[in-house]
């Protein structure tokens, strides 16, 4: 049987130079950092990719290990495998760049928890980093590379330089990337659970997966926390090997972040409904021309949300009348989940229900993204 590399696992990354820092950037100097993932599917064989994207400088990696996890920072020994780059242990990602690894001849399953640990030797500079990593990190110093644990360490709440995994699988596999916002990427779900709303839903599909490129805050027209949506499109979905299906959640930060505290932006900057909707349908025509299957979900709620400025009557009402426009017959997706209803509470349907609310009112817990999951057409992800 003829096999193809395919995207098993995706963290898309974030600016750390951004002017907007809601998340804590930071770099390392002479420290060996360790962070987690769970593939989505599984192969033959496998290879690890890495950005120093965003970096100012170049990122030199003096090693790179893969190995079973075991729990937190604690590998199984026997699995350590040291990762090559052209055949050599030590490599340098220029400014900019991407990197990805010489393949490693290992028979990998969907749901499989792997470590990824990297000695970075010098002074990295901030790190091209992702929001809501799979799990917590560790960094330690010195060169750890090969520790069963990392005794001590530091833990991470942000994942840095590792950027996916592809497998080796059969050809004709195809996946579906998760492309938005928190929703998306799992915000306020259990870290180490896989339980974000993309995650849930790929446990009920019969073939092929789903990857998650989404990033917490990023919205579709403007950058503010990582790149607006539409400009991450190459990169986030074209550019994924295996990807046939687009499934989106986006809308929710154009309309909450403009007027907060933390971002005070004019309130006169909010998009109005109909520039989200220009939006979706710019995004839709973009993805249908790569012959992309893309179904698109309703704005979750998020009245009452705790964060100041977040919630106001405009962006309500915008938001009202985006998910009435992508509930009816005018919009141009193949499909639409309506995640908005399946946690929203039915007597005051702006808000998040009690128990589906992770504590904030704008984010869903656990059960949350189980319900929403459970709401998807499965259908409509005919991979």
């Amino acid at each position: 049987m003829t096999s193809t590399w395919i995207a098993a696992h995706r963290s898309a990354v974030i600016d750390p130079y951004e002017a907007f820092e809601l998340f804590e950037a930071r770099g390392f100097t002479d420290q060996t950092v360790r962070q987690s993932l769970r593939l989505a599917g599984g192969g033959e064989a496998l290879r690890v990719r890495f950005s120093n994207r965003y970096g100012k400088e170049p990122l030199r990696i003096g090693g790179a290990h893969l190995a079973v996890r075991t729990r937190a920072s604690r590998i199984d020994p026997t699995s350590d495998t040291p990762l090559r780059f052209a055949g050599a242990e030590d490599t340098t990602i220029p400014v900019g760049e991407e990197l990805v690894s010489d393949p490693v001849e290992l028979p990998v399953s969907a749901g499989e928890e792997l470590t990824v640990t990297l000695y970075l030797p010098g002074d990295t500079g901030l790190s091209t980093y992702s929001a809501i990593p799979y799990d917590v990190g560790h960094a330690v110093p010195g060169d750890r590379l090969s520790a069963e644990v990392l005794e001590d360490a530091e833990e991470l709440s942000t994942g840095h330089y590792l950027t996916g995994v592809d497998v080796l699988a059969p050809e004709g596999t195809r996946i579906a990337v998760a492309f938005g916002d928190s929703w998306i990427e799992g915000a306020a779900t259990t870290p180490g659970t896989d339980n974000s709303f993309p995650a849930q839903l790929g446990r009920r599909l019969t073939r092929g997966w789903i990857v998650n490129q989404g990033i917490s805050a990023n919205r579709l027209l403007t950058d503010a926390v990582g790149d607006h949506l539409l400009s991450r499109v190459d990169r986030d979905v074209l550019a994924v090997p295996g990807v046939s299906h687009v499934l989106v959640h986006i809308g929710l930060n154009d309309l909450g972040l403009p007027g907060t505290l933390a971002y005070p932006e004019p309130a006169t900057e909010r998009p109005t409904a109909a520039d989200l909707i220009a939006g979706l349908r710019m995004l839709a025509a973009r993805l249908h021309a790569a012959g992309l299957t893309v179904v698109a979900s309703t704005i979750g709620p998020y009245a009452g949300a705790v964060y100041p400025g977040y919630d106001s009557e405009a962006g309500q009402a915008a938001r009202r009348e985006v998910n009435s426009w992508l509930l009816g017959a005018d919009h141009p997706f193949d499909g639409i989940v309506d995640a908005a209803a399946a946690v929203a509470d039915p007597a005051r349907p702006d808000r998040i229900r009690a128990e589906f609310d992770s504590g904030d009112g704008l984010h869903v817990n656990d059960a949350g993204a189980k319900a929403i999951a459970a709401a998807v057409d499965v259908t409509l992800l005919d991979l």
